[in-house]
C-alpha cells in the first residue's frame, strides 16, 4: 500500500492525512476482494524499515492502526473477516498489540475472507528467523538435515497457515518488492500501477484481477504442457 506521503504532499497536505486516507482504500479493497470470492488478502502495512520514518509519523500510524481496529471491528464480524497478522509485533507499542490480539480473538471464527496484516515485517527477517529455529530443531535432533525441504522451510514462515500469494499488487508505481515475501512469491503474478494507496479502489483491484486471468502461469512448464493440462 505505497504512496500516501506523496499523494498527501500532492494535495499540500500532512503524510499523516495520506495514511488516514488509505484507510478507505483498505475498506474498499477488503469488501471488494470478498465479494470476489477471494479468500486471502495480505496488505503490507508496516515494514521493520518504516521505524527509520520520523518519529511523529510513526506515532501517527500507530495511532491510526489503533483508531482503525477499533472502529472497524464490528465491520469486520459483520462480514465474516478474519483478521491475522504477520511479523514481528513485540516491538509494537503495547496499546497496539492488545488492540490487535483483541481484533484476531473476536474475528478468528470469520470464515468469509482472511485480512492479513503485515506490520513491522521483513521478509528477510523472517527467513533469518527461520533458519534460526531450523538450526536448533535439528541441533536438538527434532529434526535431520534430509527432512529440510521448501515444504519444510514453509513450515518456519511466518505465514505458515497462510497459503503463497497467487497475486502481488504494488502501487504508486514504484516497481520493486520492497522485501515483502520474498520466500512465498516464488512463483506469484505481479501488478504495478501508478495509482497511490488512497485512490486506490474497486476498479483498480478488478483492472488487476484481469490482468492476472490473462496471464498464462506454468510454473516451470512449456506452454504446450500447460494447454495439454
Amino acid at each position: 500500500m505505497d504512496g500516501n506521503g506523496r499523494w498527501a504532499k500532492q494535495q499540500g497536505l500532512d503524510r499523516l492525512f495520506g495514511h488516514s486516507q488509505g484507510v478507505e482504500s483498505v475498506r474498499d479493497t477488503l469488501k471488494t476482494a470478498r465479494e470476489l470470492g477471494i479468500k486471502y488478502l495480505t496488505l503490507y502495512a508496516f515494514s521493520t524499515e518504516n521505524w527509520n520514518r520520523p518519529q511523529l509519523e510513526i506515532d501517527g500510524l500507530m495511532d491510526l492502526l489503533i483508531e482503525a481496529l477499533t472502529h472497524e471491528l464490528m465491520e469486520l464480524n459483520n462480514n465474516g473477516v478474519r483478521l491475522l497478522t504477520i511479523g514481528d509485533l513485540n516491538a509494537l507499542p503495547e496499546n497496539c498489540q492488545k488492540s490487535l490480539t483483541k481484533a484476531k480473538q473476536q474475528t478468528a471464527h470469520n470464515n468469509e475472507i482472511t485480512l492479513v496484516l503485515a506490520l513491522n515485517y521483513s521478509s528477510q527477517s523472517e527467513i533469518t528467523s527461520a533458519i534460526k529455529n531450523i538450526i536448533a530443531d535439528n541441533n536438538s535432533g527434532k529434526i535431520t538435515i534430509d527432512e529440510i525441504d521448501p515444504e519444510l522451510i514453509d513450515t518456519y514462515l511466518y505465514t505458515k497457515d497462510i497459503p503463497d500469494p497467487e497475486l502481488l499488487i504494488r502501487t504508486s508505481g514504484e516497481c520493486r518488492v520492497s522485501n515483502f515475501l520474498l520466500w512465498q512469491i516464488a512463483y506469484a503474478e505481479f501488478h504495478f500501477t501508478p495509482v497511490f494507496w488512497p485512490d486506490f479502489r474497486r476498479q483498480h483491484l478488478i483492472e488487476a484481477i484481469v490482468d492476472y486471468q490473462h496471464r498464462e502461469r506454468r510454473f516451470g512448464k512449456t506452454s504446450d504442457q500447460i494447454n495439454k493440462a
